[in-house]
């Protein structure tokens, strides 16, 4: 192989490892770890995932681990992984102490990031146990992200949210149970081992605007079917006047 050639190839391969095309992992800054959540995270819930979906289409996760790291992503329109962003990264070791994510990478963790995944590697101390926590970007009105750990869930939605309205709410899986605490809704689930947890919801003044706007249209399309109607009459009667409908005259 000639010198020509090989520094193509090397000058190739240096473009498709910057584009992200040969999936070049790195770390997340220690600025984007450490930055503090909108609200506490709820570390003492009861359940193996706690979510928390905000009003500004973030949410806030909690994970129950049992493994020395977690993978987290998301599916894209073609089915392939794109990396969860995260932010505010934090670790709880068993005995409630918490982590920062610049100190989770001090004492021999790591959150790393490629074009598929992110990952989130505990401490080395940790021993495969305590809780992961994160914010990361939701879609508005809709919550929806793959199973990274199986067990039992929370998903809790901003006030004033609701899923029963069933053109405008959706919950996947099924076998839920919810409870509405201090005007939010919150949804459980005692064993999820389906591929996704999926929340459509909508802000309950979003039904007063749609049943409105469905009475408006039902009485202006009703007000038009009267008014053709007065129409087709009116237009009987001037033919009759003229002596137009011939052929009903004849047969009385």
């Amino acid at each position: 192989m000639n010198r020509r050639l090989l520094a193509g190839f090397v000058a190739l391969a240096l473009l498709l490892v910057t584009a992200g095309c040969l999936g070049g992992t790195s770390t997340v800054p220690n600025d984007r770890l450490d930055a503090a959540p909108d609200e506490p995270y709820a570390w003492n819930a009861d359940v193996d995932v706690h979510v928390t979906v905000q009003e500004n289409g973030q949410f806030r996760g909690v994970y129950d681990m049992n493994q020395s790291s977690i993978t987290l992503y998301r599916l894209d329109g073609f089915g392939s992984r794109t990396p969860l962003p995260v932010d505010a990264v934090r670790y709880q070791y068993p005995n409630g102490t918490v982590l920062t994510g610049s100190e989770l990478k001090a004492r021999g963790g790591n959150v790393t990031q490629n074009d598929r995944i992110t990952t989130v590697t505990l401490p080395s101390d940790a021993d495969r146990d305590g809780k992961i926590a994160f914010t990361s970007d939701s879609t508005p009105k809709r919550f929806s992200l793959p199973t990274f750990v199986e067990g039992s869930y929370e998903v809790v939605l901003p006030q004033d949210r609701r899923v029963s309205f069933p053109i405008f709410g959706a919950v996947r899986p099924a076998g839920y149970q919810t409870e509405v605490v201090e005007n939010q809704l919150h949804i459980r689930w005692e064993n999820v081992t389906s591929d996704s947890v999926v929340v459509q919801f909508y802000l309950q003044r979003d039904l007063y605007i749609f049943a409105g706007i469905a009475i408006v249209s039902i009485l202006i399309g009703g007000s038009g079917i009267v008014y053709y109607r007065r129409q087709i009459e009116e237009l009987r009667r001037r033919r009759q006047d003229l002596g137009l409908d011939v052929e009903k005259d004849d047969r009385n």
